[in-house]
């Protein structure tokens, strides 16, 4: 049985993962389908500009949040891992190491972005980490099973 003050630990910093993955995933959502669609009301000037009024509030915050993610997840990760038996993962842990992997090319992806100002070469639009998002939720729910 885990120690109560564990699981407080464990709790407050599941609970802080959840927010921030939401805020990341939730930017990309709304990227995605309402954003982008922007471009088929406005003027390309226009459109420019309603885009950048969002995302210069957008890189305050939303690099962060994928920072805390990914910090979050890691610290996740090295507790509920688990111990190898048989040399042989288990279905709980290797749908955790897909997992952890996507949120780690997320998350360099991102600190490359922001940190070290170096732009994808591949992959520019927000389609393909929306996509992660949306297979390392539905791995979180298989996981368990």
């Amino acid at each position: 049985m885990p120690k109560k003050g564990f699981l407080i630990t464990y709790t407050l910093i599941h609970t802080i993962h959840i927010f921030s993955v939401f805020i990341y995933g939730g930017f990309l959502f709304i990227d995605i389908l309402f954003l982008s669609k922007m471009q088929q009301g406005l003027s390309g000037d226009e459109y420019a500009k309603a885009r950048e009024a969002i995302m210069v509030h957008v890189r305050k915050v939303v690099p962060y949040a994928l920072m805390v993610a990914v910090a979050s997840g890691l610290y996740m990760f090295t507790q509920i891992f688990g111990k190898i038996e048989n040399n042989t993962l288990s279905y709980f842990q290797t749908l955790l190491s897909i997992k952890a992997f996507f949120g780690l090319w997320l998350g360099v992806r991102g600190i490359n972005q922001k940190l070290f100002k170096i732009n994808p070469w591949v992959f520019k639009s927000h389609f393909f980490p929306f996509s992660l998002v949306v297979i390392i939720i539905l791995l979180s729910q298989f996981m368990y099973l």
